[in-house]
């Protein structure tokens, strides 16, 4: 018998390079035969050349445990590896061994201060021109090299003419004043003897740059006027020493050939103003000047939890279209998030205009969705032969290219090549895939993926595209379970959480957005709503169900208490949340454009549903942490919450709710708020009131993530299917026989006569009504976890009307999958557990433990 257990994971990270983490948790997976378990493990813990071990650890457990050794110090790298004891006594030789560096874990390891230019800069702020910085120094005998970096704003460092790793965007967008995420990067390969320039191209991103959605203007400057590079390379020579090149007064400055930048609007690039050399050694220092310094505050800085931005893929465009107008546009035949590279060939000083747009109408690219965002990047070329450009410091969402100015036949250019759309979102691993029998089922799902790559751009924003991209907390709320299918959440959503947290903290609610900008006045300041409000509690238990990461309960637990704390408190005696502002059931179909909120179901209804949905999660989240009385006392209190719902909103009488619409009986079913007959009554109304609409979807963000499941659970699955194959407006089918190949924001973002709608708040590219996918993975397919991290996994298929389905996940402890075809009332299933979990399969037939391994049923 052959057992062999993975190399070592450390925490939820992909490159446990700098953690922040001085105990990291280790979690394995395990190749072994069918039927094998885990009854015990060992993890040895090399440092140098000592080592250190768990010992025999009597446990099944693999995922998260706890660090067996001294913590580590900054700087400090071990390696890791396991074995493993199986129930039957039998034994695995040890694992790899896996690396794991901590990064600078305390403030005074920094001598670094944040470095910019000094020079007076253009009053207009949307034409500040950002500098390049840098500094010369020699160096022998490197052993090995390590960058610690972080800005005021985003950069791109360079050593020695070679750009350092292959991020985008970073530091990323966290709330700055309290957390600023510092990379760590192994730069050993790119010095060398004698001497080396380390040097930085800086731009604004989010720091300081125009953000903002309010119909008065934008808010520049959010955190800090300083465009600041912080850096500290740490250089360990063969003999032992260290040599620190921090930034400080001996850095230099000279303007960028980007003349201006910005997330919304787009860069421009003037090849001519380009410094030959600048960050390669023996450059000319012409044009350089001294930097302005400033403090650093290394008492903000946090280690990355998730992966940074990247780009991903690369798309070419599918088709070249002339305008009425007589505009050349590039259909790159996706909506994405990302930046088109160009190669382009001519004279000095021509200039290349790209405007990005998501949609076309009557011919033109339709820019009116972008609101204040100008969307579009200017290139002007040096001459002199072949050259290659893409915008650094921007992204955009769009599908269509307008190009202007370009120095010969853009069709002969897309034929060679010249144009690349760059896909970019942070590089989550890939973990959850779906597909069917039916192709527009397939293509749908392929939009939820999409829309999740677009919009998981270092935080969960709502669209790419105009001038918001916020990490609203509704949306995410509602997704994070079909996001965590998908991909690897687990890192980069505990980071947004814990500025979730802070910002609830300055508010004095959960913000509708994390983090928090100037938005108006519907927005300023932060008041407390449902469902945006809940990611307080759901999100953690969300990642907590899907990665089996109590310590993100245990991290975010006072963030949650808060929240149910203060809406007990709205709410009062009565338990019913019935006064103040609230979204309710938000893009509700029957909602006109210019007020979203304006649903069919009761707003107030929407909001105790909520409440009472999240202090149940609470109680629960509480028990797992082991904190007794407060499981009893939210327990508790979720029971008086739903006892006055069914009070309040339920008329035994008619036997319905009294708003009497499809989120309605979605929440009451979901949220276990009716039981027995009134249940049953819910479904039926629920079903009823499908069929009545013809099909047709009645539900907005606070009920497209529980309707399927209502209509499922009450017996009703035939109706669930009946809305998610409906063809006509609004519904999911729609977008796709509309050609969307990413989800809508509204469910009629393209009107059926081919214009788009005319809500100021429209977009192509969101992911919230995509939360329907969720339901496909565990209910169509039947791919469930039936104990936090997918310990117990629940196969249960609902085939409807689909001749065959198949779901993949990777889960915490492997690869688990079912596939099932149906075909003349015979349906076959073929599930695989990974080792380390166990399966329960129900089926028509019956219900069947099975454990690690492939297994076979017939029904």
């Amino acid at each position: 018998m052959t057992i062999v257990p993975s190399a070592p994971r450390f925490e939820h990270l992909a490159e446990p390079l700098g953690i922040g983490v001085a105990a990291p948790r280790i979690s394995w997976t395990t190749d072994a035969p069918a039927g094998w378990t885990q009854a015990a493990y060992e993890i040895e813990i090399r440092r140098g050349s000592a080592t250190a071990t768990s010992g025999r650890v009597e446990s099944a457990e693999q995922i998260l445990v706890p660090w067996p050794a001294d913590p580590l110090a900054s700087r400090e790298r071990a390696e890791a590896r396991v074995r493993l004891w199986g129930s039957d006594g039998s034994a695995s030789d040890f694992g790899a061994w896996a690396a794991v560096e901590a990064g600078l874990l305390d403030a005074a390891d920094w001598a670094a201060v944040a470095v910019g230019a000094a020079w007076e800069e253009n009053e207009d702020k949307d034409l500040r021109r950002p500098p390049l910085v840098r500094r010369a120094f020699a160096v022998s005998g490197v052993a090995s090299a390590r960058l610690y970096i972080t800005a005021h704003g985003v950069y791109e460092a360079e050593i020695n003419g070679r750009r350092v790793g292959n991020d985008t965007l970073n530091p990323g967008w966290t709330v700055y004043s309290e957390r600023l995420r510092v990379h760590t990067y192994d730069v050993t390969d790119l010095l060398s003897d004698g001497e080396n320039v380390i040097g930085a191209w800086l731009g604004d991103g989010w720091y300081r740059g125009r953000l903002g959605f309010t119909h008065h203007g934008h808010t520049f400057d959010m955190y800090g006027d300083d465009l600041s590079l912080i850096a500290q390379l740490e250089v360990t020579h063969a003999n032992g020493s260290v040599t620190t090149i921090a930034t400080d007064a001996s850095w230099e400055a000279h303007p960028s050939p980007i003349l201006r930048s910005g997330l919304y609007d787009g860069e421009a690039y003037d090849a001519r103003q380009e410094v030959e050399g600048w960050s390669a050694p023996g450059s000319s220092r012409e044009g350089w000047s001294a930097v302005a310094t400033r403090p650093a505050h290394p008492e903000r800085f946090v280690a990355p939890e998730g992966p940074a931005v990247r780009c991903t893929q690369t798309l070419h465009p599918v088709e070249v279209l002339t305008s009425p107008a007589g505009h050349r546009i590039l259909d790159f035949g996706q909506n994405f998030t990302g930046r088109v590279r160009i190669t382009v060939r001519g004279e000095a000083g021509d200039t290349v205009t790209l405007r990005t747009a998501e949609v076309m109408q009557e011919g033109e690219i339709y820019t009116r969705p972008l609101r204040a965002a100008k969307s579009t990047d200017v290139y002007t070329l040096k001459g002199g032969g072949a050259e290659t450009w893409e915008p650094r410091f921007t992204t955009h969402g769009f599908r269509f290219v307008e190009v202007t100015g370009w120095p010969g036949s853009v069709e002969d250019a897309v034929a060679e090549g010249a144009f690349e759309g760059r896909v970019y979102h942070s590089d989550m691993t890939r973990t959850g895939w779906f597909e069917s029998s039916d192709e527009s089922l397939n293509r749908l799902h392929e939009n939820v993926v999409w829309g999740t790559r677009s919009n998981f751009v270092d935080i969960p924003t709502d669209c790419p595209q105009r001038d918001e991209r916020l990490g609203w907390t509704g949306d995410i709320q509602v997704f994070a379970p079909t996001a965590a299918f998908l991909f690897d959440v687990s890192g980069f959503l505990s980071s947004w959480l814990k500025d979730l947290a802070v910002e609830q903290r300055r508010e004095g609610t959960v913000p509708w957005y994390v983090p928090v900008i100037p938005g108006g006045p519907m927005w300023t300041p932060t008041r407390p709503g449902a469902v945006w409000g809940d990611a307080a509690v759901l999100t953690p238990w969300t990642l907590y169900e899907r990665f089996a990461d109590d310590g993100v309960l245990r991290e975010q637990y006072d963030s949650a208490r808060g929240w149910v704390d203060q809406v007990e408190a709205l709410a009062g005696p009565s338990r019913l949340w019935n006064t103040g502002f609230q979204l309710g059931d938000w893009l509700d179909p029957a909602a006109p454009p210019h007020d979203p909120a304006d649903a069919k179901t009761d707003k107030y209804l929407v909001a105790t549903a909520y409440f009472a949905w999240s202090a149940r999660r609470l109680a629960d989240t509480a028990a797992v942490l082991g904190r007794a009385d407060d499981a009893a006392r939210y327990g508790s209190l979720a029971d008086e919450v739903r006892d006055a719902f069914v009070g309040e909103y339920w008329d035994e009488s008619s036997g319905r709710l009294t708003s009497d619409a499809q989120t309605a009986y979605a929440l009451a079913i979901r949220f276990d708020l009716l039981e027995g007959e009134r249940r049953a009554a819910a479904g039926r109304r629920l079903a009823e009131l499908v069929a009545e609409g013809g099909n047709r979807i009645a539900v907005g963000f606070a009920g497209v993530n529980v309707v399927a499941d209502a209509l499922s659970a009450t017996g009703h699955a035939g109706a669930a299917f009946d809305l998610l194959f409906e063809r006509e407006c609004p519904s999911w089918m729609y977008m796709v026989d509309q050609g969307a190949t990413t989800i809508w924001e509204r469910w009629d973002s393209q009107m059926p006569d081919g214009t788009v709608n005319p809500g100021r708040m429209t977009s192509f590219n969101h992911y919230a009504l995509g939360s329907i996918a969720d339901w496909l993975h565990r209910e169509v397919a039947g791919l469930s976890p039936a104990d936090p991290g997918y310990r117990r996994i629940r196969f249960a298929p609902t085939p409807g009307p689909l001749a065959s389905a198949r779901a993949v996940h990777l889960t915490p402890y492997g690869e688990a999958s079912i596939a099932w075809t149906h075909a003349q009332g015979a349906l076959s299933v073929e599930v695989t557990v990974p080792t380390g979990s166990t399966g329960v399969v129900e089926l028509p037939s019956g219900s069947h433990e099975v454990g690690p391994g492939t297994h076979h049923f017939s029904s």
